[in-house]
């Protein structure tokens, strides 16, 4: 599982086993590491000082800012209808905006936003848009807790 050449990670970036990595046409910032068994698709751009942990999934049209947690196998999906032959296929862009944590297992679905500072509990299923520094937990997930 290679990182693609056309990839654009900034020379500080930390592939913590690349062979078992799987990266093609994203950006990734400065001071942020990626964990093995990950793997970015093209069109995602991940900012500064990031922590991709490992088995997790960012599949394309995901923006990524800075400094944001992303825990063990958490994955993001781009098609709200997937279908095996779809030539209608509608991706929905993502945007997890500065000094989010999102806890593993979670998964994202598209098209949502995960406001500044907030928390996205382990396991949860995120459908809608996060507000700034809520705390969400469950499936799907669900308010407990806004600062």
């Amino acid at each position: 599982m290679p990182i693609n050449l056309n990839c654009s990670l900034h020379e500080s970036v930390r592939v913590f086993i690349p062979e078992l990595t799987n990266m093609y046409g994203c950006v990734v910032g400065a001071d942020t590491t990626i964990g093995p068994f990950v793997e970015i698709q093209s069109d995602v751009i991940i900012g500064n000082g990031c922590a991709i942990q490992s088995h997790s999934f960012i599949c394309s049209y995901v923006t990524i800012h800075d400094n944001v947690f992303v825990g063990h196998g958490v994955i993001f999906t781009n098609d709200r209808h997937p279908q095996a032959h779809n030539a209608d296929w509608i991706h929905e862009h993502t945007i997890v905006e500065d000094h989010v944590s999102i806890g593993s297992g979670a998964v994202i679905l598209p098209g949502v936003v995960l406001g500044e500072g907030c928390s996205i509990g382990a396991g949860a299923v995120v459908t809608k848009d996060v507000a700034p520094g809520s705390v969400v937990v469950g499936n799907p997930a669900k308010l407990i807790e806004r600062n």
